[in-house]
């Protein structure tokens, strides 16, 4: 692992630059702004990013407030929602240099449009208790068309709950729902994922038993649907654990609020006698919170990476030493998770760099990582050592 490291020497120093050392060669990895770290006038302060030999990070975009989910466009547009705030941007890197350099205010005044979704030249944003869309979007980002109604449904907004979005292979548009609560028996459609036809508003419910189901994505070589599912707070500090599901056989129940992991019991609830769970084909650690899940489809990074499993750690809150804030990797063989490995860590000791929130491929073979603690947006890239460049050109 290389570490990069910030040093602040006082508030003068509104933009600083930050490099990472590939083998004895410093690599210039992007700008990085006063506002990523916390910081005292006059006092020297250091902080520290882990990332694994031969990738780099870079600042991509920045200030773009309480940013969580993303999606790109067939041109390559970066789209992130916000929830709090109510806010919808498309970012541009015009000239192709690792940088946005062109932003735009696609909506505003929206209720929690955190989830994002790309499709056949739209963007699809939850609001309130439906779905809308934009049109032909990457060709109006300056005046984006009224948006249109897709899917009115959605439960409301009166209790907090998660929910993100992707179209999957079929073709319809995938909405995981999360639960009420920290514990619950909520009434459906909480803690599910529905499948949609846009077209029609016709709707499937294709897995239930979730409690907070964010990220997820097919796997490039079955089309099985992957995801991972947040454990309840307030059992202690190991347990219980957050989950990595697949779905094998549509309708499946996953457990929540019953059973949590693999063998957690719920005390204030009871198990139907009748229902099945099916449980998790790999467990995190407890409170890593896995917000962002996605499939690595480029081909920059090296081999060993490729068709792998991402995962966005957002970081603990319940738990008396933190956790997770980081982008693991899920070692698959034969279609099985056998290991887990850290790519970047946002964690210095016990002072957070930056909560990652989503992970998506970048056209470019790289990928993006959305922080909701600052509102920026990396760039995670690879740069084969130069040896290896040197072998690959002979």
């Amino acid at each position: 692992m290389y570490n990069i490291r910030q040093k602040i020497i006082s508030m003068q120093y509104f933009r600083l630059r930050f490099y990472l050392n590939f083998g004895g060669k410093l690599a210039l990895l992007g700008v990085v702004f006063l506002s990523l770290f916390p910081v005292i006038a006059s006092a020297a302060q250091s902080v520290m990013i882990t990332v694994t030999k031969g990738f780099g990070l870079s600042l991509y975009a920045s200030d773009l407030g309480d940013i969580k989910q993303l999606a790109v466009g067939d041109e390559g547009t970066l789209f992130v929602g916000s929830q709090k705030s109510g806010t919808v941007y498309a970012l541009v890197d015009s000239d192709q240099n690792g940088q946005v350099d062109k932003r735009y205010l696609i909506a505003r005044g929206l209720d929690y449009p955190e989830a994002l979704a790309f499709h056949d030249g739209a963007l699809y944003v939850t609001e309130d208790d439906r779905i809308i869309r934009f049109e032909e979007i990457e060709s109006r980002l300056r005046r984006p068309s009224r948006a249109r109604e897709v899917y009115s449904n959605l439960p409301s907004l009166d209790k907090k709950y998660s929910r993100s979005m992707h179209f999957g292979p079929d073709g319809r548009l995938y909405v995981a729902i999360g639960s009420p609560c920290n514990v619950c028996e909520a009434s459906s459609p909480f803690g599910s994922i529905l499948a949609i036809n846009v077209d029609t508003g016709a709707s499937e419910q294709i897995a239930s038993g979730l409690r907070s189901v964010i990220g997820f994505d097919w796997s490039p070589d079955t089309n099985k649907l992957w995801f991972a599912d947040l454990g309840r707070d307030w059992m202690g500090d190991n347990i219980p654990a957050d989950e990595i599901n697949r779905l094998d056989i549509k309708g499946s129940h996953f457990g929540f609020p019953y059973l949590h992991g693999t063998d957690v019991i719920e005390p204030a609830y009871d198990k139907p006698d009748n229902l099945n769970i099916t449980l998790p084909e790999f467990e995190l650690p407890a409170h890593v919170a896995a917000t962002g899940l996605s499939f690595y489809r480029g081909e920059q990074f090296p081999e060993r990476y490729r068709k792998q499993i991402f995962v966005a750690e957002n970081g603990s809150w319940n738990r008396s030493s933190k956790v997770g804030y980081q982008i693991v990797m899920l070692v698959m063989e034969d279609n099985k998770i056998v290991k887990r490995e850290t790519v970047v860590s946002f964690l210095d000791g016990e002072f957070p760099v930056a909560r990652p929130f989503d992970v998506i491929n970048a056209p470019d073979g790289a990928m993006y990582i959305s922080d909701d603690l600052k509102g920026n947006i990396y760039r995670l890239f690879y740069n084969a050592p130069e040896q290896s460049q040197e072998k690959n050109n002979e």
